[in-house]
């Protein structure tokens, strides 16, 4: 059975940290792109974070720039998102998702279209708050 499965998810005070991790089963995640969602109530789902099966590969919205980054151990299946410095907006249902893309063809903003992901998490919940 193919699935990914979030964890790491809580509540934290603003300019706290959280790591969120993405397990990976039934999946070679080398073989896959994988990025990281989030929606906030009576808000669309927003890419914030992912990374390709081509070296180097990732894009990030704007406004995660210098706080947030995006790791990923293929012989682990598992990738990771270390918020920093989080903020009230930053605050909503993160989501794991991946493609398949052994061919390598997934770049730049397409890392964090949701439309391009095939497999998606359950999802696990960040609150910012005082």
């Amino acid at each position: 059975q193919v699935q990914l499965v979030e964890s790491g998810g809580g509540l934290v005070q603003p300019g706290g940290s959280l790591t969120l991790a993405c397990v990976g089963s039934g999946l070679p995640l080398g073989d896959y792109s994988v990025g990281w969602f989030r929606q906030a109530p009576g808000k669309e789902r927003e890419g914030v974070f992912g990374m390709g099966t081509r070296a180097g590969s990732h894009y990030h919205r704007g406004s995660v720039w210098g706080r947030f980054a995006m790791s990923r151990d293929n012989n682990a299946n598992t990738a990771w998102l270390q918020m920093n410095d989080l903020k009230s907006e930053d605050a909503g249902t993160y989501y794991c998702a991946a493609r398949r893309d052994p061919w390598k063809t997934v770049v730049g903003t397409e890392l964090i279209d949701p439309a391009v992901y095939e497999i998606w998490g359950q999802g696990t919940l960040v609150a910012v708050s005082p």
